[in-house]
């Protein structure tokens, strides 16, 4: 709770022109949003265009923004990238094998909303088994680590670690070819 304490103060500060608490924000989740976006896309220059986007976005908005939770918000804001960047970029075969993706004959040029990915994996991590769902849900949503998981949980790591390949597995099983590209978006690491 400390942590969106201090973060909501960031922002807040932020909000008031507060350069400082700009650069905190930065210094705190760059790199980590950069790490995020990297285990999809191979491209660092890619990558720190992304990052750069969305801190640029961040301060643009500073005074409208209504975030309640900055870091689920900054790394749903990468996802989007990500997203967008694929959709506006062929994939290479290179880019699917490393997404996992078996059936590269599917129509990658598709023009599906994120809204609508994110919709068609919400619907199918609520088929989950309720525990199942909670830590992957902690996990892809919430962006906590494994460790931070077992410890709110009280539940060791490993049991973290087989619940969210449990949960993986559920949806590689059930995702259908023409939603594989929402594999990239819940594959993150």
């Amino acid at each position: 709770m400390k942590m969106i304490a201090d973060d909501l103060k960031l922002l807040k500060g932020m909000e008031e022109d507060d350069n400082s608490s700009f650069k905190a924000i930065y210094d705190k989740y760059s790199k980590a949003l950069f790490l995020y976006a990297h285990n999809v896309i191979k491209d660092r220059a890619v990558c720190e265009d992304i990052i750069q986007e969305i801190f640029i976005s961040l301060w643009a908005k500073r005074k409208t923004n209504k975030i309640t939770s900055l870091k689920p918000y900054l790394f749903q804001a990468v996802k989007f990238k990500i997203f967008n960047h694929f959709r506006d970029n062929k994939f290479s075969r290179e880019d699917l094998t490393r997404l996992n993706i078996i059936d590269v004959s599917m129509n990658v040029s598709q023009k599906l909303e994120y809204s609508e990915l994110d919709q068609i994996i919400r619907d199918h991590v609520a088929k989950l088994p309720k525990r199942c769902r909670h830590i992957f849900v902690l996990s892809r949503y919430h962006h906590k680590t494994n460790k931070e998981i077992a410890e709110e949980l009280e539940i060791s790591v490993q049991a973290v670690k087989n619940q969210i390949s449990k949960a993986l597995a559920f949806l590689r099983n059930n995702l259908q070819l023409e939603e594989a590209i929402a594999i990239a978006l819940i594959l993150l690491n």
